[in-house]
């Protein structure tokens, strides 16, 4: 079996990684399963830069096949903020009702429009290294509405789904999700390898 190194250690990401790479016969870890942790420090301004970062670095500690994603939500008028920054906005220890919230209070009376934006940097044991980016448009809900995603979900208004992004299925979620776009696109590349 294939091993692949997930740099994350969200469990949401790690179930939505494996979902996509177990039935190609890939064992998926996550940084959890690391005996020690490796500092990663993400100086990049682009969410290219910064998945390669990630990708790069365990990379080069490990030895070992990494994938690396860089996602987050671009709110148009906050001039894309949270951006790059989505996970640490408003600090990290922040809840993200608080920072739904926030946002939902931020574009009151403005244009609600929006993006996720997801580039997942993908690392062969040789050191090839490829990105795929996946983007997924939408808008700013006037509440924080469903119970199932992560992050931002609550907030994101998908418009053909008629809700937002935590008010449906996982799968219907994956279907049309940025991180689903982008890993798409790295499996289809991952099978012509074989």
């Amino acid at each position: 079996m294939k091993e692949i190194l997930i740099a994350t250690s969200n469990s949401h990401k790690v179930e939505e990684f494996k979902e996509m790479l177990e039935p190609l016969g890939y064992q998926v870890r996550s940084l959890k399963d690391l005996p020690e942790k490796i500092e990663i420090n993400e100086t990049g301004k682009t969410f290219e830069e910064n998945s390669m970062i990630k990708a790069m670095t365990l990379h080069q500690a490990l030895g070992c096949a990494v994938m690396a994603d860089d996602s987050g939500l671009m709110v148009d008028a906050l001039d894309g903020a949270p951006g790059v920054y989505s996970a640490r906005f408003m600090g990290e220890d922040t809840s993200y009702d608080l920072k739904n919230q926030y946002i939902i209070d931020a574009v009151k009376g403005k244009e609600r429009g929006a993006q996720f934006v997801c580039v997942i940097s993908y690392v062969e044991k040789d050191g090839t290294a490829t990105s795929y980016k996946g983007v997924v448009r939408g808008e700013i809900n006037d509440c924080i509405l469903g119970d199932k995603g992560f992050g931002y979900d609550p907030i994101f208004y998908y418009p053909p789904y008629h809700t937002t992004l935590a008010n449906v299925s996982e799968e219907m979620k994956n279907a049309v999700s940025h991180r689903g776009i982008a890993l798409r696109a790295c499996v289809e590349y991952l099978k012509g390898r074989e």
